[in-house]
């Protein structure tokens, strides 16, 4: 069993969120390893020094992330070193620049993996959609017109054929729609206009990967420079 010593008390806040924390903790640490047993429920709370039903709601939280595994007469095991869920959280939760600079890398290689592995029907529903997509509106329709930005972008990243990018994407986009409405609704940020836009889909046509990667890229650069000028100021 892994060792339980020295273990931090669980915080005043919610103390279901505290003790999941701090479990996460042990495990994210390696203090406890993948296939380890973790202390028992009475244990736990003790160490925590909450009640036993705020460990139970804790495990069964975990255990519903696959994060641990209970087994019933037996104990509760690591199953995963990292819980997936609190990881997208943290990604929602990162900077503005910082979701921009994912976005960077993720737009770049989506298009340029498009480019390599787009079918005719693909390039047909980029245009589609990027028609549908359209000028940013300059007066209201902003919350529609980001939800058909995001279904350009990923429709983008379903034609490189990579089911995993793919899904990644969407999720990401899903997920930073506040930074992309925060980044539009601020004039002094420059705007990523259609004609940017439709370089990204001439190039898949071609087949251009280097181009795609490039215009995709261009997308999201001038946003990046300017959010980087904005910090160094404010700095």
């Amino acid at each position: 069993m892994p060792s339980t010593s020295n273990l931090p008390q669980a915080a005043r806040r919610s103390l279901v969120d505290s003790a999941i924390d701090l479990i996460r903790t042990q495990i994210e640490t390696g203090r406890w390893k993948v296939g380890a047993r973790i202390p028992k429920e009475a244990e736990l709370a003790a160490m925590l020094q909450v009640g036993r039903n705020t460990v139970r709601e804790a495990v069964r939280v975990l255990s519903h992330a696959k994060v641990l595994e209970v087994r019933q007469g037996d104990g509760t095991y690591v199953r995963l070193n990292v819980d997936p869920a609190e990881v997208m959280r943290r990604v929602a939760h990162a900077s503005l620049r910082d979701h921009f600079e994912l976005r960077a890398l993720l737009e770049t290689e989506a298009a340029r993996r498009a480019a390599a592995r787009r079918t005719d029907d693909d390039v047909t529903r980029l245009e589609t959609l990027l028609e549908a997509r359209g000028d940013r509106p300059q007066d209201g329709g902003l919350a529609a017109f980001i939800e058909r930005d995001i279904a350009f972008h990923v429709a983008v990243a379903q034609c490189g054929d990579n089911a995993a990018l793919a899904e990644l994407y969407r999720y990401f986009a899903l997920s930073s729609h506040g930074s992309t409405g925060t980044a539009l609704a601020d004039r002094a940020l420059p705007e990523p206009d259609l004609a940017a836009h439709r370089r990204v889909v001439d190039a898949i046509r071609k087949r251009d990967e280097a181009g795609a990667a490039e215009a995709a890229r261009a997308i999201v650069g001038p946003i990046l420079d300017a959010l980087g000028r904005i910090e160094t100021a404010g700095a």
